[in-house]
């Protein structure tokens, strides 16, 4: 995954500018700017997220991993299955969805 993505969710989770969690990223979709969901979110969950995202045209990252690596990659001591930011800025959006395609 890209170093600007693991440099975002560290600070994201830091600064506590983030939603961690399908059921509360679900809750909290209207203050999303950014959503990440790794392989182990339930296709239901999956599904659900990415609709209602794309609704509200917030980008998704598929984070190409699991929860325990997302939880990692974040600092986390625990796994993580879907992660949204609450505040980044758009050009960092832009370049980790640009770094995502062509991964």
């Amino acid at each position: 995954m890209s170093k600007l993505l693991e440099k975002a969710l560290k600070d994201a989770i830091k600064e506590e500018k983030c939603t961690i969690g399908a059921k509360e990223v679900l809750g909290s979709l209207k203050d999303s700017k950014l959503i990440v969901v790794s392989q182990s979110v339930q296709k239901n969950f999956s599904q659900k997220i990415e609709e209602n995202a794309k609704n509200a045209k917030i980008p998704t990252v598929q984070f190409k991993g699991s929860s325990v690596a997302l939880g990692r990659l974040c600092g986390l001591q625990f796994r993580v299955s879907t992660i949204s930011f609450t505040s980044i800025t758009d050009a960092n959006i832009t370049s980790i969805l640009n770094e995502n395609e062509n991964e």
